[in-house]
């Protein structure tokens, strides 16, 4: 459509045509595009997660399932191993369990030493001063019954006679350690030489020198 020249401006002189201006699109339409973008993307992750897993799950069944050939060597080999004797080897000894028993504690017990027993010696006995009487009416007895037989009671009195006491003469006498049997035997002998005796008399004569009944007849059996 033309605008007449005459006509004052804005509508005349040298304007240029009139021009629809463009309408703006509305934002909305283009921000919902993103959402649908997003969940499409989501949505083919999913379905790309299930289909990897169920090929993994194919791939194990198909791995786990044996093939019928392999069913066939194992069955062959466990044939053949039955058929040869197995090798039984020697067992090998248990190792022996350890004890449970606990070591007792050894106590030591202190025995005290025994005391020492020292063996009382009883002192001997001291010896009898001897005195000078009694030495010599030992002497004297020792000369005369080397000369002749004497009996006991006879040799005290014959040392009496020459002058010893009692107790000398017959500490002597005692201390010659004589065999009186002996002694009866060698006087009833000197008798025999002298003169002629029974033997009744002899035994009588031999107890009147002072030997016993019992050291008489020993005498009187030693020579008859």
């Amino acid at each position: 459509m033309s605008v007449p020249p005459d006509l004052p401006p804005p509508y005349g002189g040298s304007q240029p045509p009139f021009q629809i201006p463009p309408q703006p699109q509305p934002e909305t339409k283009k921000s919902k595009k993103w959402p649908w973008i997003a969940g499409a993307v989501v949505a083919l992750l999913v379905v790309a997660g299930i289909l990897g897993g169920r090929d993994k799950d194919d791939a194990k069944t198909t791995s786990a399932a044996p093939s019928s050939s392999s069913l066939q060597a194992t069955t062959s080999a466990v044939t053949s191993r039955a058929s040869v004797a197995p090798i039984v080897s020697s067992p090998t000894a248990a190792p022996a369990p350890p004890s449970s028993k606990v070591a007792e504690p050894t106590t030591t017990t202190y025995q005290a030493p025994a005391p020492v027993v020292t063996p009382t010696v009883a002192p001997a006995p001291a010896r009898p001063q001897v005195s000078s009487g009694q030495r010599n009416a030992v002497r004297s007895a020792q000369q005369y019954i080397d000369m002749t037989a004497f009996s006991r009671s006879g040799l005290i009195e014959q040392l009496e006679y020459e002058g010893f006491s009692t107790e000398d003469a017959t500490y002597a006498v005692d201390n010659l350690n004589a065999d009186w049997n002996k002694q009866a035997a060698l006087s009833a002998e000197q008798y025999l030489e002298m003169t002629s005796f029974s033997r009744s008399g002899l035994i009588e004569q031999l107890e009147y020198e002072g030997f016993t009944s019992a050291q008489a007849e020993y005498g009187a059996n030693a020579v008859y």
